[in-house]
């Protein structure tokens, strides 16, 4: 248990990456993670998009001032929801699937970064041009994804005074 907790104190946001490519069993391993995942009703409406193509890294990291650690990034998964499967968790479905794979490539020894891209309609019909997604397939958010070129220290942001017990 005590690996775990360190492993989700451990898990940070990185934004700087060096050039060593992430290997296919590595993002094999993500997505097995990402897909353990919990979902409402086991409908399992994600699906991932993994990109590694350096031109259309460049321009999902022109989607807004926020993705711009993508150009610097090997490798991007974009984390998406079939709508028709799960018309009303869809979101929720891949957040935890999120998770799973950012903890995941943290006990790969890699780092990354949650880009949001919901609700932002414009942000999500960019994405979903460029990588030809379906229309009733939600765009969540994508992950900027490789060996971490920056270190930054283990923590949790526990606050006492916002947990409640037995009421408000």
């Amino acid at each position: 248990m005590t690996d775990l907790l360190d492993l989700m104190y451990t898990r940070r946001s990185v934004r700087e990456y060096t050039d060593e490519p992430v290997t296919d069993e590595q993002v094999d391993a993500m997505l097995k993670a990402a897909m353990a995942a919990p979902s409402a009703q086991n409908l399992q409406p994600w699906h991932f998009v993994v990109v590694r193509r350096r031109k259309t890294l460049d321009r999902l990291a022109e989607v807004h001032k926020y993705a711009y650690m993508i150009e610097q990034a090997p490798l991007a998964i974009v984390v998406c929801g079939d709508q028709k499967v799960s018309e009303r968790h869809w979101v929720e479905d891949a957040c935890v699937a999120t998770q799973n794979l950012l903890l995941a490539a943290t006990a790969l020894g890699l780092g990354g970064v949650w880009i949001s891209l919901y609700p932002k309609k414009k942000h999500q019909k960019y994405v979903r041009d460029l990588l030809d997604i379906p229309d009733h397939v939600g765009v969540l958010c994508m992950l900027a994804v490789g060996q971490p070129a920056e270190q930054k220290k283990a923590r949790t942001q526990y606050e006492a005074d916002r947990v409640h017990r037995e009421e408000w």
